[in-house]
């Protein structure tokens, strides 16, 4: 059995962001904003978070749990943070959805006030390469390490059932710098390395994020060849930055990057897996539990999944407070698990629950938790139905 795959029964996992804690949000914002902080306290606040969190997915049957990504105020923060060679750029405009918002502007422009970007900590300022990529994030990854692994050992979770999030090379800025899209790509991607690396080293599951992948399949102006090039070049470089790194060490998670919205213009997963399935990871997630994709398992009728992967398609959404019924969630998972074994299914969510800190997120907290308790519900309900002999 590979590192990854289901033994006796369902695992459950979610995709990593989690609603933060009103005082961490507070001295993340003061952290951001560049007013007055005091760095002891705000590590103090982060590691009682982090153990927190930790303990409450346990208590909810949370079998592969994560840090919420409390440190991170979002991905685009993060980078900064993290690499070096990017400069802010206020004044640009971030173009998101670009055919999805352009038919429907008046819902999106209200949405995007109160949701997503527009609820963040403060506000979304693009990055720009302007000089070469190198990773100063050691400390700060350090730190992340060391947290989860306390958080993880005092409810008694093993190493190898705690992941870290990353972002995969395409999310990382715009490049003004390197002479190719490519070259740039490439040159994240032997940074990020040492962050990929780290987690591993230390005995954790990385996870790589790269919502960006389905966004090339309804990029407006590109034709069929200029869609599947640019997407092998995601994957080249993704892959060059998990060089070296075991693949049952890696999950790797893809999404369509809007929460609550009519979503006609998305990619389908059958434009995007076959460019999924070729990263070098133990286990794939992706949105399943929405109703735009829901049906989407009818793909795996066809396709075979590789020996040993596991895939971790969303059976609760991010994108409703409604609590998915635990019938409702074992139907999910046993049509994924009856078309590629119970052994290669591991249950979770569509996506993360707060990819940007916020003060109000769109699915409550208390709403979160409660459908985690039903996704372990649900995972239960299936297990007894895949195992019963």
């Amino acid at each position: 059995m590979a590192l990854q795959q289901n033994t006796t029964r369902i695992q459950t996992t979610h995709i990593g962001s989690l609603p933060r804690p009103r005082r961490l949000l507070d001295l993340l914002k003061a952290k951001l904003s560049g007013g007055p902080l005091e760095q002891a306290a705000f590590e103090t606040e982060l590691t009682g978070a982090v153990i927190e969190v930790v303990r409450r997915q346990a208590e909810c049957g949370i079998d592969v749990v994560t840090d919420g990504e409390f440190s991170k105020p979002g991905f685009f923060t993060y980078v900064q943070e993290r690499l070096q060679g990017f400069e802010a750029r206020p004044e640009r405009n971030v173009t998101l959805f670009q055919k999805e918002v352009s038919a429907f502007p008046e819902y999106y422009a209200e949405y995007f006030k109160r949701a997503m970007l527009g609820g963040a900590l403060v506000p979304l300022v693009p990055v720009v390469c302007v000089a070469p990529v190198r990773y100063r994030g050691t400390t700060a990854l350090a730190r992340d390490i060391e947290n989860m692994k306390v958080a993880a050992a005092a409810v008694g979770i093993a190493s190898d059932h705690v992941f870290l999030p990353a972002t995969a090379p395409s999310g990382v800025g715009v490049n003004e710098y390197y002479q190719t899209e490519e070259a740039y790509l490439h040159a994240v991607a032997q940074e990020l390395n040492k962050e990929y690396r780290g987690i591993v080293d230390a005995g954790l599951l990385v996870q790589v994020d790269d919502p960006f992948l389905p966004d090339i399949f309804v990029e407006p102006g590109l034709d069929d060849a200029q869609k599947a090039r640019r997407a092998e070049i995601y994957v080249e470089a993704t892959n060059a930055a998990l060089s070296g790194i075991p693949a049952e060490k890696v999950r790797f998670h893809t999404c369509y990057g809007i929460n609550e919205g009519p979503r006609l213009h998305e990619a389908t997963l059958r434009e995007i897996v076959p460019y999924v399935l070729k990263i070098n990871a133990g286990s794939y997630s992706f949105e399943a539990a929405n109703p735009r994709h829901e049906h989407e398992y009818h793909l795996f009728e066809d396709l075979n999944l590789p020996d040993g992967k596991v895939i971790c398609p969303g059976v609760i959404t991010h994108s409703s407070n409604i609590v998915e019924h635990p019938e409702l969630i074992a139907e999910r998972i046993l049509r994924f698990a009856n078309l590629v074994g119970r052994e290669n299914v591991i249950a979770a969510a569509d996506c993360g629950f707060s990819s940007q800190a916020l003060y109000q997120t769109e699915v409550h907290d208390t709403v979160v938790w409660e459908k985690f308790k039903a996704l372990r519900q649900g995972a239960d309900l299936a297990s007894a139905r895949l195992w019963k002999h």
